[in-house]
């Protein structure tokens, strides 16, 4: 996926865009109505970690998996290499699975397991939910209100491709991201209605970018792809129930 531009390295030009609100929000009506009739989406993700202030970036490519099953979804996202600043790509393995209740963070590289309760047993959320706590994977959530949670802008950057529509999204105070992000910028393919990439600024000054890459959206996903086995090496997984 390439073309896009980043906000936090190039200028705005003519933004936000004469955005009235009836554009606004119709096109996030489009946006949650894409995100609740998803049954299943796979992807190839980029996930860019930057710190402006100390001049480092972090590059980690893998795969995204979401399935609703049953009365519950998961998702999975494997990622594969690393590479720091300029450097080569190197072998990188770490998972996380989100099951509705729980997430599960497999560390290759210390052999390591993490089982963390994320909501009560009886009341599970939609995997996507979980995950944006972890990364900043906004817009996706079936019923998620980004008008409650962020002031919406539509926004026009030169050179942008015109197959996707940008939003930038500013914290508000009494947001539940208040204490995580200063923004977001979301870029949403005009066929799906979906994020194709997300770029979070967080409160730290920090810089968090998911490319969604190559999608294939409510195709069969097989259930096997949640599942995982510890290898024998590894230490005792450690086990984080809920804090009450």
């Amino acid at each position: 996926m390439c073309g896009f531009a980043s906000c936090a390295e190039t200028p705005i030009a003519n933004s936000p865009v004469d955005s009235n609100t009836d554009s606004v929000s119709k096109i996030l009506d489009g946006l949650q109505k894409a995100a609740a009739g998803l049954k299943s989406y796979q992807c190839k993700i980029d996930y860019l970690f930057s710190q402006p202030v100390l001049e480092s970036k972090t590059l980690r490519t893998g795969e995204l998996q979401y399935a609703r099953l049953g009365t519950g979804s998961k998702l999975r996202i494997n990622f594969n290499t690393l590479s720091q600043d300029d450097g080569p790509n190197q072998n990188y393995k770490e998972c996380y699975i989100f099951d509705g209740l729980w997430l599960t963070h497999i560390d290759y590289q210390i052999k390591q397991v993490q089982k963390r309760q994320l909501a009560e047993a009886n009341e599970p959320l939609d995997a996507f939910e979980l995950a944006k706590r972890n990364f900043p994977i906004i817009g996706f959530g079936k019923s998620e209100d980004l008008s409650k949670q962020f002031d919406v802008n539509l926004v026009n950057l030169v050179g942008e491709p015109n197959q996707f529509i940008h939003l930038h999204l500013s914290v508000k105070p009494d947001s539940q991201y208040a204490d995580q992000y200063k923004s977001v910028d979301i870029w949403i393919e005009k066929t799906s209605m979906l994020p194709a990439k997300i770029e979070a600024v967080s409160t730290e000054g920090d810089i968090y970018e998911i490319k969604f890459i190559d999608p294939k959206v409510n195709q069969t996903v097989d259930e096997s792809v949640f599942e995982f086995t510890i290898p024998a090496d590894f230490g005792k997984p450690e086990i984080i129930p809920l804090k009450k």
